[in-house]
């Protein structure tokens, strides 16, 4: 009894550390480029205070993921297991063609919101508004779905894009233009299309 609690916990610690790890790497990939690290660049331009901003955008990731991965997790209890399989496939496939498309900032993004609630309330404010409806919040709904692991979901897509974002913050522009953006795009493109490709053929990384 004991042999299999001590088997079937390290499987699920195994499980979460593969949802973990697939989660931050792809979010991570995903964000090089992101308007979101753009305008990560942006802030820490216009305020010159990095740590204030790196809270916030940890702040903002957090709400913004916790709410994108709940509802990944609810539509995937909508959905047939068949449909399921077809929704992911094609949702993974589509982020990997999304994923190689420039992304640019526009004007009303890239000015800080007017509020009273300094640095870090400007930070939160503004990232979270700006990564509504953008390719890591979608990746965070589908990922979420896939996997059935929130927390682990979570954590992992906010340290990917903490992980993409923080250089950003304290090195500004010599960080951005050292990046080979195009082939960090096309190694998560090829990411997201192979879990796209696994769901396709039914196989779910959560029961291997």
């Amino acid at each position: 009894m004991n042999r299999r609690l001590r088997i079937h916990g390290l499987r699920i610690t195994s499980l979460m550390t593969e949802a973990f790890l697939v989660c931050a790497g792809s979010v991570a990939l995903a964000e090089i480029g992101d308007k979101t690290q753009l305008l990560s660049l942006v802030l820490a331009a216009r305020y010159r205070k990095p740590w204030p901003i790196v809270f916030g955008v940890l702040a903002a990731t957090l709400a913004n993921h916790a709410g994108a991965g709940a509802l990944g997790q609810w539509l995937s209890s909508l959905l047939t297991p068949d449909a399921m399989r077809w929704a992911l496939a094609l949702s993974f496939i589509a982020m990997g063609a999304w994923v190689l498309v420039p992304d640019r900032l526009r004007a009303e993004d890239a000015r800080p919101a007017q509020t009273r609630l300094g640095i870090f309330g400007t930070t939160v404010l503004t990232f979270f508004i700006a990564e509504m409806g953008d390719k890591t919040q979608i990746a965070t709904i589908a990922l979420a779905a896939r996997f059935h692991d929130l927390p682990s979901v979570v954590i992992g897509t906010t340290l990917g894009m903490m992980l993409a974002n923080v250089p950003a913050i304290f090195l500004g522009e010599r960080f951005a233009h050292r990046l080979p953006t195009t082939a960090v795009h096309a190694v998560a493109a090829v990411m997201f299309i192979v879990l796209g490709v696994l769901a396709l053929c039914g196989i779910d990384l959560s029961s291997q």
